[in-house]
């Protein structure tokens, strides 16, 4: 399990205004929320925050956030961001509670080299990038690993052949495929050779419209 530390502060006041404010003065609103807790609006130091971005997997990392003084293990839930800046517009935090599983998506990462495209030439399609699981915060893996080097052509692996840390239960269709090992792609055939020229000294065949009135025939 992945863990980081984030500081946040209260705040009270929102709206879109309040939250154009907070970014003027390089902070980022936020929100907690969990069953047993009241939603809590927050605001976070962007700089701290988007450090602690470039090293993480949100997903999957387990956050132990500050709030004035107390802290809380949390799951970031959401991240919104400018559709062209890609800036950090705002962020929801999932409180976790002892015992009470979660569900998240974990990253799939396919291991080794495949037989069918190592010994024939044939070529690894991954269909699934990730998978849900129902899980408890303190097992989330950060990544489940995938062992391709057996497939051959035309073999592929499916959400039952993965193998999951204990505790972890895989909430996608059992035969959902993850991979498969495609024949290769065969090269298109040589254009045909272009006609040959007609022997030296043979006339070409005429072809003319018949006038008007001309018949057709011997």
């Amino acid at each position: 399990m992945a863990t980081a530390n984030l500081r946040a502060s209260k705040r009270t006041d929102s709206g879109k205004g309040a939250s154009r404010k907070l970014r003027r003065d390089q902070q980022i609103p936020g929100i907690i929320y969990g069953h047993n807790r009241e939603p809590q609006m927050l605001a976070l130091d962007w700089r701290e925050l988007e450090r602690m971005l470039e090293r993480i997997a949100p997903e999957t990392t387990v956050i132990d956030l500050d709030i004035d003084g107390t802290t809380s293990r949390t799951l970031i839930r959401e991240i919104q961001r400018h559709p062209f800046k890609r800036q950090v517009l705002h962020v929801d935090f999932l409180e976790l509670v002892a015992g009470e599983r979660v569900t998240v998506d974990i990253p799939l990462v396919l291991v080794g080299t495949a037989s069918g495209v190592r010994n024939s030439g044939g070529i690894l399609d991954q269909v699934m990038r990730e998978v849900t699981v129902d899980v408890d915060p303190s097992n989330i893996p950060n990544h489940i690993d995938v062992d391709v080097s057996a497939l051959e052509v035309n073999e592929s692996l499916h959400v039952s052949d993965l193998v999951v840390p204990a505790g972890v239960e895989i909430q996608d269709d059992p035969e959902a495929t993850v991979c498969v090992v495609a024949a290769p792609r065969v090269e298109a055939e040589a254009e045909p050779a272009a006609a040959e020229a007609p022997a030296a000294g043979a006339e070409p065949e005429l072809i003319r419209k018949e006038k008007e009135g001309e018949e057709g025939g011997e």
